[in-house]
C-alpha cells in the first residue's frame, strides 16, 4: 500500500476486524517517528511520549536480531502445518491447509513462550538499558506475562484482528505507569496488518479514568474502529514498520490491529511485552508467562 504524508492513497483499503476504515485526511494519519535530534534526550522523551501517548523508534533494534528470532519461532512451528511446504521459515509463508492446532499451541506455550530465546530478545540489552534510561533508574521489571502472535493473510473476522483497546484495563491491579512495547518480527507493511493507534485518545482515557469511569472487568472497547474515530473525532494513526522498529506506548491509548490482507501470503509476527520500575506497584497476575487459559 502507499503511504502519503496524510495516510495511505485513496485507492488503499485498510480493514480491522471486516470493518473498513475511512481514508479520508480527518480519520486518517500517520504515526510520527521520533526524530533522531530527540533520541538521546530523555526529556524530549517524556514530552512527547505525554503528549503523543506513542514512541515511534524506527531501526531500533538490529534488523538481523529480528529476523532471526523469526526464523526460529516459525521453524519451531513448522511441523504443525501452518508453513507452505518448502519454503524458508523466516520468510513466514502462510499454508492454507489443514493445521494441527493441538500441537501449535504446544509449541507455542510450552517451547516458545518460556524459552531461552525468546526471553533473550524480550530482555534484548538495548531494551534493557533503554527502558532503565527512559524510566530513571536500575530497579527495573519486565512483566513475565509476554505475548507472541502470528496473524496469517485472509484471517478476518471478529476477534481476529486486536479490537480496540487501551492496556490499563488489563493491568488494575498494578501501576499505570507501565510501558508496552510493540515488536514487529519481520516488516510489517499496512497490508499485513501492523498495530494502530487512535490519535491523542489518552487524553480523554485519562480524564474517563479520573472521573472514576473504570472498566471492569477487562473488556475491549470496539471492533468498530470507524464508529470510535467518529466517537472521539480524531484520526487512526497508521504506519509501515520494517524488522527492528519498536513501538512505546503508554497504558491510556487506545490502539488495535488491522487485518492482514498480504498479497504475498505472509505472516505477521509481533510481540508486545512491558516494563515498569520496581517501585511501583506490579499487576500479580502478570507474571506467570503466557498461557492460552490465562485469563487475561
Amino acid at each position: 500500500m502507499t503511504l502519503t504524508e496524510t495516510g495511505p492513497a485513496s485507492t488503499d483499503v485498510l480493514t480491522s476486524n471486516g470493518h473498513r476504515l475511512d481514508p479520508g485526511p480527518r480519520r486518517l494519519g500517520r504515526l510520527e517517528p521520533v526524530p533522531q535530534t530527540e533520541r538521546h534526550d530523555r526529556a524530549a522523551l517524556r514530552h512527547r511520549l505525554a503528549r503523543d501517548g506513542y514512541l515511534f523508534l524506527p531501526g531500533f533494534l538490529d534488523r538481523e536480531t529480528i529476523l532471526a528470532f523469526r526464523r526460529h519461532y516459525f521453524t519451531a512451528l513448522a511441523g504443525t502445518g501452518i508453513l507452505e511446504p518448502g519454503t524458508d521459515p523466516q520468510a513466514g509463508k502462510a499454508a492454507y491447509g489443514r493445521r494441527d492446532l493441538e500441537a501449535m499451541r504446544r509449541v507455542l506455550f510450552r517451547e516458545i513462550v518460556p524459552g531461552p530465546e525468546y526471553e533473550a530478545l524480550c530482555r534484548h540489552p538495548r531494551i534493557v538499558a533503554f527502558y532503565r534510561w527512559l524510566l530513571g533508574g536500575d530497579d527495573l521489571h519486565l512483566h513475565r506475562r509476554k505475548l507472541i502472535r502470528h496473524i496469517g493473510p485472509g484471517e478476518s473476522g471478529i476477534g481476529t484482528a486486536t479490537q480496540a483497546h487501551y492496556d490499563l484495563v488489563y493491568l488494575r491491579q498494578g501501576t499505570d505507569k507501565v510501558l508496552s512495547s510493540w515488536i514487529p518480527l519481520g516488516d510489517c507493511p499496512l497490508e499485513r496488518g501492523p498495530l494502530i493507534y487512535l490519535e491523542g485518545s489518552h487524553h480523554r482515557v485519562r480524564a474517563e479514568e479520573a472521573a472514576g469511569t473504570l472498566r471492569h472487568p477487562a473488556a475491549s472497547i470496539t471492533a468498530d474502529l470507524p464508529a470510535l474515530a467518529e466517537e472521539y473525532d480524531t484520526r487512526w494513526l497508521v504506519a509501515d514498520f520494517e524488522a527492528g522498529d519498536m513501538m512505546v506506548h503508554g497504558a491510556h491509548i487506545i490502539h488495535a490491529s488491522l487485518d492482514n490482507v498480504d498479497p504475498q501470503g505472509l505472516y505477521r509476527l509481533s510481540t508486545d511485552i512491558r516494563y515498569q520500575s520496581s517501585a511501583e506497584v506490579i499487576d500479580p497476575r502478570w507474571q506467570n508467562h503466557w498461557h492460552a487459559n490465562d485469563g487475561l
